[in-house]
């Protein structure tokens, strides 16, 4: 996907970054991938033994997608191996933030850059993260990303209510045209079953919950 079929919003709202989040995903020649969603508690009690007995909230979920999406370092290390942060911005309806990561390849053992446009979206509980080829970083200078693998967009959502949270997650990658292999390859993440990663992580750093899979 080129840089200017996708081309930042030239307002900077959640609701221009949903706006183009939809856009693409509703592209023809993109890839877009939508995993089952994970009722929380509900994979809690049938996939592990938990130690002291838990059920967590939507509060809580929620309170784990925002530390992820500032802290990739350290709630999804299994995809990262350096994250930063910066450039926290209020917003009339939600926060936005500049991310840059290094990540590894889902097609192949590469790793590259990825840099990201990250709004968060406090009423409805997701975080949409925009694929940037550039980006000012925090130091002022010049970011590339690496062409290692297409740019992608991600939708990270709490569903479900308070007391059975669900977790939701989207991405879309910007392909000149649909490439099965995306799909296929993160069909075998929706297919091992248990908790996202990021949740027995957040369980067990912040929640001090002790998890063993059944």
């Amino acid at each position: 996907m080129t840089e200017t079929q996708f081309a930042e919003s030239t307002e900077t709202t959640v609701a221009a970054a949903v706006a183009e989040f939809e856009a693409a995903w509703n592209d023809p020649r993109t890839t877009s991938i939508e995993l089952p969603p994970v009722d929380v508690n509900r994979t809690l009690a049938e996939r592990y033994e938990v130690d002291p007995p838990t059920r967590m909230t939507g509060a809580q979920v929620w309170d784990m997608e925002v530390r992820k999406a500032w802290d990739p370092l350290t709630y999804i290390p299994y995809v990262v191996s350096e994250g930063e942060s910066w450039a926290t911005t209020d917003l009339p309806d939600g926060r936005r933030h500049l991310r840059s990561s290094i990540q590894r390849a889902w097609l192949s053992e590469e790793r590259g850059r990825v840099l990201e446009d990250v709004f968060t979206d406090l009423a409805a509980r997701r975080v949409i993260f925009l694929g940037r080829p550039r980006l000012t970083g925090p130091h002022g200078e010049t970011l590339l990303a690496d062409p290692y693998q297409p740019l992608f967009h991600v939708e990270h959502a709490v569903g479900g209510t308070e007391d059975e949270p669900v977790n939701l997650w989207r991405i879309v990658v910007l392909t000149e045209s649909v490439d099965p292999r995306y799909a296929a390859e993160f069909a075998k993440a929706g297919a091992a079953g248990g908790l996202p990663g990021f949740l027995e992580i957040y369980l067990a750093r912040d929640l001090g919950v002790t998890l063993r899979r059944r």
